[in-house]
């Protein structure tokens, strides 16, 4: 079983911005799994992408400064959960292959074309299914290449495991908020802000969040 991000989960594009999963869906033709998401940023819009796109490692022939391992990386309190999913796959089916390999017979005795027909059909079917998937994800691809990246600091926000450090992250930004990262926060942690100017939409998530910080308080004591 692969990794399966779940809704609300927000996760960073390698390339910088953050998307928020709405819901896994299934194609009515194929059967295939789609991860439904939306982008917080910019029109927030919202997509679809194969499964094994969005959980799938960068290419690092293609980006080998990108420092990051997925290409869409889960954020949070339970970051660690995609890599230690991801791995416990990785070595299953490492594991399979390998039982799989040693009890195959010998194909020495066997005529060469006939050793080469599987590893043909495979380039085949990975060259089809290469195909389709880029098919399928090209329409998002222009969106995620010309959106600017967000703010560093909007990401601390994103990363902060307290409300108290979402607050001080919040005020260091207070001098140059816009409504864009304002929506972003407040998606983030579940807050509806209602439209206005900046600065009344940031002193209304700053309210929120005090309160929010005052029930975490609470719950640790």
């Amino acid at each position: 079983m692969t990794f399966i991000p779940k809704p609300h989960e927000i996760y960073k594009h390698f390339k910088g911005n953050l998307y928020q999963v709405v819901t896994i869906a299934e194609h009515s033709e194929t059967g295939e799994q789609l991860v439904i998401y939306q982008a917080l940023y910019g029109d927030f819009k919202t997509y679809a992408r194969p499964l094994a796109m969005f959980t799938g490692e960068v290419d690092r022939q293609r980006y080998p400064e990108v420092t990051q391992r997925f290409r869409f990386e889960l954020q949070g309190a339970e970051a660690d959960r995609q890599a230690h999913e991801a791995d416990a796959v990785s070595g299953t089916q490492t594991a399979a292959v390998q039982t799989k390999t040693a009890k195959m017979p010998s194909t020495a005795s066997q005529p060469a074309a006939a050793q080469a027909t599987p590893i043909v059909a495979q380039n085949i079917a990975a060259q089809a299914t290469a195909t389709a998937a880029q098919t399928i994800i090209a329409p998002v691809s222009p969106a995620e290449d010309e959106e600017p990246a967000l703010d560093p600091l909007v990401l601390e926000f994103l990363d902060a495991d307290s409300y108290e450090e979402k607050l001080n992250i919040l005020a260091g930004l207070h001098h140059r908020i816009t409504n864009e990262m304002i929506t972003t926060m407040a998606i983030s942690c579940d807050i509806e802000v209602n439209d206005g100017e900046p600065e009344e939409r940031y002193e209304e998530l700053k309210n929120c969040l005090l309160t929010m910080e005052k029930f975490e308080c609470n719950r640790l004591r």
